[in-house]
């Protein structure tokens, strides 16, 4: 059986005993100084703590973008580390660049080879507002994947994300967040889409669990410090308790402690609320 995206993320889910997603952002006020060397060792000493407590790693392409023309050749590496970290723990770690691309044609097929190819990370972040020419060249290999935005936990997600739409066919009108979710999940016929589901509206988030059982959520905006990491994950996780990559950043990269015991002591914290 051919390998897809979710196929490879659901093993190396089960893997490491994780549902988080760890961002890898070098924020400057983070970096004992803004150099590019900086930014490197930062991010190179976030993927060592936590690598074995990790079900996936996140690039936020901007945060790199902002140190210059080097900006591609930062995250090269840092993700040639991670698939290093892959090799010594026996699973691969799934790799997501955030840049939320959007584009048709060439254009679109550049972006995906960049990536895909010259970057080699396993899945990027998508808008859709083009359509689904738009996302085709992301989806044609099924070992690579996409997630797709969707719901996001911005106040101003509220400005065109629940603008309610006919669609064809139809007789009953539905929110543009929930009519992009219903096109990826139809979309998704190679099992490498997901979707970007935002915590911070918990009855939309309840809701787009019960219209999508079975897809998977990127998810940010979640409170890892108290009850609501427990109602997320209880609203938002399919009935295998799997389903939900909860994407954290901060709070992993500024712990008091170290990195690696604040991944260790967040995925345990998860383990307790859902069985994976």
């Amino acid at each position: 059986m051919t390998e897809t995206f979710l196929s490879l993320l659901e093993k190396h889910v089960q893997d490491s005993s994780s549902l988080i997603c760890i961002g890898r952002e070098p924020h400057i006020r983070d970096l004992p100084n803004p150099s590019v060397a900086s930014a490197l060792d930062f991010s190179l000493n976030l993927v060592r703590q936590t690598a074995p407590y990790t079900a996936a790693f996140i690039l936020n392409q901007a945060y790199f973008e902002i140190f210059g023309v080097e900006y591609l050749t930062i995250i090269k590496q840092v993700v040639d580390a991670i698939h290093r970290e892959s090799t010594q723990l026996g699973s691969t770690i799934p790799i997501i660049l955030d840049a939320r691309l959007s584009d048709i044609g060439s254009a679109a097929e550049a972006y995906a080879k960049s990536a895909f190819d010259n970057l080699d990370v396993h899945c990027i972040t998508i808008n859709p507002y083009l359509g689904k020419d738009s996302i085709e060249p992301f989806i044609q290999n099924p070992e690579r994947g996409a997630f797709i935005l969707a719901k996001t936990s911005n106040a101003g997600s509220m400005d065109v994300q629940n603008t309610l739409v006919l669609p064809s066919g139809s007789d009953s009108p539905m929110p543009i967040y929930m009519y992009i979710a219903h096109l990826a999940q139809e979309w998704n016929m190679n099992n490498n889409i997901g979707i970007i589901v935002g915590a911070a509206h918990p009855k939309i988030y309840s809701m787009m669990r019960a219209n999508l059982p079975d897809l998977w959520f990127l998810s940010s905006g979640i409170n890892t410090q108290n009850g609501e990491l427990e109602l997320a994950l209880k609203a938002g996780s399919r009935a295998d308790g799997k389903g939900i990559l909860v994407h954290v950043s901060n709070s992993i990269a500024r712990a008091v402690d170290t990195p690696a015991k604040a991944a260790k002591d967040l995925r345990d914290k998860i383990l307790r609320i859902v069985t994976i």
